[in-house]
């Protein structure tokens, strides 16, 4: 979870930034070409069939115009630039740097590193469910978590293949949720709001009383948290779906905060003086072997987000530090699932007579 909420923020941040005109989109060539373009090629209705793969991907002719003219504009520096010309630099266009797109896919590299994420999210997701039973206190959450990651990475690679009004919504809300939902399930995991197993509740009424830090899902608090966590999800979308224009700046501030929080409480699991409890059926003294990994993803992950300040122009128009980011994501995600499953399969979610482990079932 920690993973894909520090890469969702620090993409939200940049993406945030209001996108003024831009260098490249500013330039009197640019603009003449473009012009031209439209009028000239748009307006003539027996010559502008655009190819299959670019209809597929929803270009018009006065996109396909934007982009034919930017990569002209990007010869004539490159040309400068293999002069000598030391005042000439590539430019970034309408708020992003100029990519070679394939098959008509804007983003092709951060296109196929996203898809690696959702492999990472899938594959990882079939190593903790296959390891946990299905009755886990915390099986349906994790589930869900599973699901949620997935269609966030799903239009994340749906964004980098053509950057519209609609897939940037979809990629921002399905951002969000995972932010949010890894926020929910965090609370739940960390304080002990999960329901009991199906198998806990074949034991004795001593049994179940001697349960600490189980709530049960009827209690306020569970009930206040889940409402809590939909009512924000629900204002969110709706507030930003209504406005006349796409406010980057709260989006980055709301994702901002839920995001610190989450980080701050799967940190303190890695903290020696965890105010909590970890496991039922272990004394707060008790740190897994395995505790310090929270925290080491976060490390991992600020060094991974960092490459978003090495912005640079794309090599050979294909690889820019955004797409670097989220290939360097993929292990991380792989790594996150494994502490999970550790963490599900740990001897404190129960008694020495409940299995919990795939290997216990065994």
């Amino acid at each position: 979870m920690k993973f894909r909420i520090a890469t969702l923020l620090f993409s939200a941040i940049l993406l945030a930034i209001p996108t003024l005109a831009s260098q490249g989109d500013t330039s009197i060539a640019f603009h003449e070409c473009l012009e031209s373009c439209v009028i000239f090629v748009c307006d003539d209705e027996t010559n502008h069939e655009l190819p299959y793969t670019l209809k597929l991907m929803q270009w018009s002719c006065p996109d396909n115009c934007k982009y034919e003219c930017m990569m002209l504009d990007v010869d004539r520096d490159l040309e400068a630039i293999a002069s000598g010309s030391e005042s000439v630099k590539i430019k970034q266009y309408y708020g992003k740097w100029p990519f070679h797109r394939f098959i008509g896919i804007q983003e092709p590299a951060s296109v196929v590193f996203s898809l690696m994420n959702l492999w990472a999210h899938v594959s990882g997701g079939k190593y903790l469910l296959r390891r946990i039973r299905s009755d886990h206190p915390m099986y349906k959450y994790y589930f869900w978590y599973i699901i949620i990651g997935v269609n966030a990475w799903v239009w994340s690679a749906v964004f980098h293949m053509r950057d519209k009004p609609a897939t940037e919504k979809l990629d921002y809300f399905s951002a969000a949720l995972t932010i949010l939902y890894s926020l929910y399930v965090a609370v739940i995991r960390l304080f002990g709001l999960y329901q009991p197993a199906r198998l806990h509740l074949q034991q004795p009424a001593s049994y179940l009383a001697s349960r600490p830090n189980w709530l049960p899902p009827q209690h306020i608090l569970h009930q206040l948290w889940k409402a809590l966590c939909v009512l924000l999800y629900l204002a969110h979308v709706i507030y930003l779906s209504v406005i006349p224009r796409f406010d980057y700046s709260y989006n980055v501030i709301a994702n901002l905060v839920v995001g610190v929080l989450h980080n701050l409480l799967w940190m303190s699991y890695s903290f020696p003086f965890f105010p909590f409890r970890r496991f039922e059926y272990k004394p707060q003294s008790y740190i897994p072997s395995y505790a310090w990994k929270p925290a080491a993803l976060a490390i991992g992950m600020t060094l991974a987000t960092s490459l978003e300040l090495w912005d640079f122009p794309p090599w050979w128009f294909v690889i820019d530090a955004h797409s670097l980011w989220h290939l360097s994501t993929v292990p991380l995600t792989w790594w996150w699932y494994k502490f999970i499953a550790e963490d599900a399969t740990d001897s404190g979610w129960a008694s020495g007579r409940i299995p919990m482990g795939k290997a216990m079932m065994d």
